[in-house]
């Protein structure tokens, strides 16, 4: 439990931070969503750029089965060697992206 835990602080914490870089584009915002009762969590952004409606999942982590799963990462950023360099094991990284047969090739868990 007190491993959940800490999984669950670490990434909040990382997102949080994630959701501080707006777009250069002024009229969209940056929406965390935190369900902590499933673990599912997001970045996602919404509004209006010029005449076309945006509405986009920037990052997208699940905890399941004691691993924390980067289902989706539509940043620049290495998400995963940020949870790493938080204290999270590699064995414990899911690249939920990538395809099952894949992950064996990564330095990180398959499932």
């Amino acid at each position: 439990m007190e491993k959940l835990v800490r999984y669950r602080q670490i990434v909040e914490k990382r997102l949080l931070e994630y959701s501080e870089q707006k777009p250069s584009y002024k009229n969209i915002e940056v929406e965390t969503i935190f369900d902590t009762k499933r673990d599912h969590y997001q970045i996602v952004h919404v509004g209006w750029e010029g005449k076309h409606w945006t509405h986009s999942c920037i990052i997208h982590i699940d905890i399941k089965g004691g691993k924390i799963w980067l289902q989706w990462n539509g940043t620049e950023d290495d998400i995963a060697e940020d949870l790493v360099a938080a204290g999270v094991p590699k064995e414990d990284i899911v690249l939920g992206f990538q395809s099952p047969f894949m992950r064996q090739f990564t330095e990180y868990a398959v499932g």
